[in-house]
């Protein structure tokens, strides 16, 4: 592995970011309007009585720590998709450049985006609702990085599908994420859903990082059983989804790279 064909890629989608409005969108403009939103029905909710003074630290909260999922899968799976509206995936991999260096470089572009993204939304809620993101603490830095372990899982394995069978499943690179979110209680508890909604909460990692969030916002129990089992599962998911993704970018491979542009 060369790490200056990883750097070679990163530079070439960061150039692309710098001139891709959809790009810078999806950096800025969302994650506005959704702190705008929630931020705002958070207040509302106060206003008419909630009795949760945690409330708008516990929906921002969960609305950043959400964008760590997102971003992080979402490199993965668009970087992939822009190789192959460029018609470029063809030329990629017949020069030296390998796949785990390609994933290298999505993975760290991906770091790099979110780490911007992560910043801006923070200091956007502070701004607007004097709501601080970093309230959980020194737990933070394992919540980070459960979801991040998520959203890379969930990137192979959208990325496998999206390698299968073309872009005609596309929709999955910004859509396939969101299949996590009704059962991982990223805005509410996991006991207020259907008993088989809650059993299936149960083998989601991100199910385990908001109901520990939420546990260190309202001071009710160090999250340590809830990180382990969730670190557990990405590990576990993450393993596999990589073993999916590279038997059928392979497979792909000996079919021929050309169909999927």
């Amino acid at each position: 592995m060369k790490w200056h064909r990883v750097w070679a890629i990163v530079i070439r989608h960061l150039y692309n970011f710098r001139h891709s409005w959809d790009r810078i969108a999806d950096a800025f403009y969302w994650p506005t309007m959704d702190i705008f939103l929630w931020g705002l029905t958070s207040r509302y909710m106060i206003e008419q009585g909630g009795s949760l003074p945690t409330l708008a630290v516990i929906l921002l909260s969960g609305l950043v720590y959400w964008q760590i999922v997102w971003r992080s899968q979402y490199e993965i799976t668009t970087n992939l998709l822009e190789e192959m509206w460029s018609r470029n995936l063809v030329n990629l991999f017949a020069t030296p450049i390998k796949l785990i260096e390609w994933v290298i470089a999505v993975v760290g572009l991906g770091l790099i985006k979110m780490a911007v993204t992560l910043g801006f939304a923070s200091g956007l809620a502070w701004l607007l609702y004097a709501v601080n993101i970093y309230a959980t603490g020194v737990w933070f830095v394992p919540f980070l990085a459960s979801l991040l372990m998520t959203g890379w899982w969930v990137g192979f394995v959208v990325s496998g599908i999206i390698v299968r069978f073309g872009t005609r499943v596309q929709t999955l690179a910004w859509a396939g994420v969101y299949i996590l979110a009704p059962f991982s209680g990223i805005f509410y508890p996991i006991a207020i859903l259907p008993e088989w909604a809650q059993n299936l909460s149960k083998v989601l990692p991100t199910s385990y990082v908001f109901e520990g969030m939420r546990k260190v916002l309202m001071r009710e129990a160090w999250p340590i059983r809830d990180l382990i089992t969730s670190f557990g599962l990405n590990l576990v998911y993450l393993v596999l989804a990589t073993w999916l993704f590279v038997s059928l970018f392979n497979k792909r491979k000996e079919r021929g790279l050309a169909q999927l542009e």
